[in-house]
This record gives C-alpha cells, sequence and structure tokens, in this order.
C-alpha cells in the first residue's frame, strides 16, 4: 500500500502544535490522519480525521493505536516505547524507530550515546541522587539535567555551587560542564526510508535568561562556511549513527574558539524549524513526512532570511488566552503569525510563534523587537 492509496492511515502520537502543523502539511498529500493523544483539548482534536484519547506512556493506549495505522510517527518522544518495539516486530512501521526513541528520551543515555561514537559533546557525570552532586564539587558550575521528561525548558538548571544544592533534582540526572558559548545552534537533518539524507541550513538560538526557552531564531545562523560545514558534518553523524528515519534536529553550542559540541537531539519536528515553513522551499513537516513514508526528500535551501520568535504565555496571566496586538503585527510586512489553538494560556506557555521574513538583517532584527513588544499573550475573564 501507498501513501496516496484510500485506505492508508498515519498515525501521530501526541496532539500538540506539532502534530497540529504536521497535519496542516499532510493536507496538501490528501493523507488520513489519526491522533492520540491524553488531553481531550489537544489542538490537533479537531484537525485529525480521527482523534483518540489516550495516555502516550500507557502500553495498551499506544499498542492498540498504533495497531490501526501503516505507519506510526510521534510528536514528542515522550511514549511508551515498549508498545512501539511491539508493534515494530509485528510489521507495524514505527519512525523514528523505537530503538532510536529509547536513546534520545532518556537525556543520560543520549549523552552516553555521543560519547561512546566519539560525537563531540561538553564533558558529564551521571547523577543518581541528589547527594551525588556533592561528590562532584570540583566540576561545578554545571547544568543539571534531568535523565527522562524533561521538555520545553523544564528539567533543565544551572548549579553554580554546592549552595546551589537546595534546588537540586532529586531523580536520576547528569550534570553537564558549563561551557563558553559564543551561540547556539540548531541543525535539522532528515533521512528516509532508503537512507537520503538532507540538512536545513544552521539556525541561531536565542534563549530567555530564566527559562530556558527558545525566544527567537535568526535563519540562517550567522555563522562563517567553515563552522557551517563542521555543524552539518556533526548533524549528519549523528542521524547516520542512530541510523534514524525521520527528522532530527541537532541543537549544538559553538564556543568562542570556534568548536561544535552536541547539546542535545530530538527525533521529530522541533521548534527550530517552524521558520521553514515560510522560509525555506521544503518545510520541516514537508521533510518529515516524506521521510517517513519512503518519498524523495525535498530541497531545504531558504528563500529568504527569517527570524522566529515563540509566542509565550506572559508572566501574570493565567486562563482563557487572548491575542493582545495581533491586528498591529498583521500591519508589518513579511509578518505571519501561527496560533496553536491552545484555550488556556498560563506564564511561558507556548502559544504559537510569529514567522518574519526579510534578507536585511537590520530591517529583521527590528521586526523581531517590534513583534515581541507588541504581540501579548494574556488571559481575559
Amino acid at each position: 500500500m501507498t501513501p496516496f492509496d484510500h485506505n492508508f492511515r498515519l498515525g501521530i502520537l501526541g496532539g500538540g502544535q506539532l502534530g497540529r502543523m504536521l497535519i496542516q502539511a499532510a493536507v496538501d498529500y490528501n493523507l488520513f490522519i489519526k491522533v492520540l493523544d491524553g488531553d481531550p483539548d489537544a489542538p490537533c482534536k479537531f484537525l485529525a480525521h480521527e482523534f483518540v484519547l489516550g495516555k502516550l506512556t500507557d502500553f495498551e493506549a499506544v499498542y492498540q493505536f498504533g495497531k490501526t495505522v501503516d505507519v506510526l510517527t510521534i510528536e514528542i518522544e515522550h511514549v511508551n516505547v515498549d508498545a512501539l518495539e511491539k508493534l515494530e516486530a509485528e510489521g507495524v512501521k514505527v519512525y523514528p524507530q523505537p530503538h532510536v526513541i529509547r536513546t534520545i528520551q532518556d537525556k543520560r543515555v543520549q549523552k552516553q550515546f555521543y560519547q561512546s561514537h566519539g560525537l563531540p559533546t561538553a564533558d558529564f557525570v551521571l547523577i543518581d541522587h541528589m547527594e551525588d552532586i556533592g561528590k562532584h564539587q570540583a566540576f561545578l558550575p554545571a547544568f543539571q539535567k534531568l535523565g527522562m521528561m524533561g521538555y520545553d525548558g523544564r528539567g533543565v538548571q544551572r548549579l553554580r555551587s554546592m549552595a546551589d544544592l537546595s534546588k537540586a533534582f532529586t531523580e536520576p540526572s547528569l550534570l553537564e560542564k558549563a561551557v563558553d558559548v559564543a551561540k547556539e545552534i540548531s541543525v535539522i537533518v532528515a533521512r528516509n526510508v532508503q537512507g537520503d539524507v538532507s540538512v536545513f541550513p544552521p539556525v541561531e538560538l536565542v534563549f530567555h535568561p530564566e527559562k530556558n526557552l527558545v525566544e527567537y531564531l535568526l535563519a540562517p545562523a550567522q555563522l562563517d562556511q567553515l563552522t557551517i560545514a563542521r555543524a552539518n558534518e556533526i548533524a549528519l553523524g549523528v542521524a547516520q549513527k542512530l541510523g534514524i528515519v525521520g527528522l532530527l534536529a541537532v541543537e549544538m553550542f559553538v564556543t568562542p574558539s570556534g568548536e561544535v559540541l552536541v547539546n542535545e537531539s530530538a527525533p521529530r519536528p522541533h521548534n527550530s524549524g517552524h521558520h521553514t515553513i515560510r522560509a525555506n522551499f521544503t518545510s520541516q513537516f514537508e521533510q518529515h513526512l516524506r521521510a517517513i513514508l519512503g518519498l524523495p526528500l525535498g530541497s531545504t535551501d531558504t528563500q529568504t532570511m527569517a527570524a522566529m520568535v515563540n509566542l509565550l504565555g506572559e508572566e501574570g496571566y493565567s486562563g482563557k488566552a487572548h491575542y493582545q496586538g495581533i491586528n498591529d503585527i498583521l500591519q508589518i510586512k513579511g509578518v505571519y503569525p501561527h496560533l496553536y489553538g491552545k484555550k488556556s494560556t498560563k506564564p511561558f506557555r507556548k502559544m504559537g510563534h510569529v514567522t518574519i521574513l526579510d534578507n536585511d538583517l537590520a530591517e529583521l532584527k527590528k521586526k523581531i523587537i517590534q513583534v515581541q513588544e507588541t504581540l501579548k499573550v494574556i488571559s481575559i475573564k
């Protein structure tokens, strides 16, 4: 059966904004989409052809869902991998493959994978209990990262010294040595069923100083050609060594001396690729579909410089979402909002993003500030 047959079913584990944008890309291919999510108000609920309510970490929910589709993919890696392995063994096409998800969903295992495969990454030590941090005082300052369930900035905190021990995570984690960072970048790699690969040009990430969330990105990243080549080489290396089928976002640090280090990876469409919907010949979402369905990969070339501003819930507001200033930004040339369909907002919740297109870097940066200062997600009574 081909993806274009009438009876073909594509299943997505996760009904959040990534699934929503994946469905939007799938419309052009006339694909039947079935979604599993534990939130009855998930953003995908009214876009999917079929929506099933169920926990992504529940073996039976994932297994029974997977038996009803021809290809199964994810929009979040925190899913029941045991169920995916059973489905794969029974002939269901699961992309990315269960072994890839298992490696990446635990940051401790992920970091050991980089180390064992000779991929450059910051030094780290594994922590089983909070008390273990005292054995590694000389390793501080460092970033403590939860092994499991860290997402969207949660599960990461900086420990400058033992004076910060009171805020340390108690669950199994790792300490990653703090390194000097000139820029944080991301490269998204696609690898299809046939083993063909392509890379999107590196993007430059600017993070919120407190919440460890991307505030905005610049695409392409302002880097020299040698650093770009090195970043692409490393990202491709991660994808090839994992043997992934689908999309892989590889976040990296560039040090002041030009060294490129892998931070972490995500085996799915990623926040650092949202601009590709408007700025590239092929969006990351279409490319993911092409990869998992065994289709030829599309061109990743950029058509224009771009920025992507994350639209986060304002501090001090929780409740029914209201988008203040949206009419004002719609009057700016090259500004395109993408709202995620979330009914309620809370501080720093991802509610949408805004893509900005402009081939003049100075104008692009001006528009970033204008959007950030004008468009606010607040709540109304």
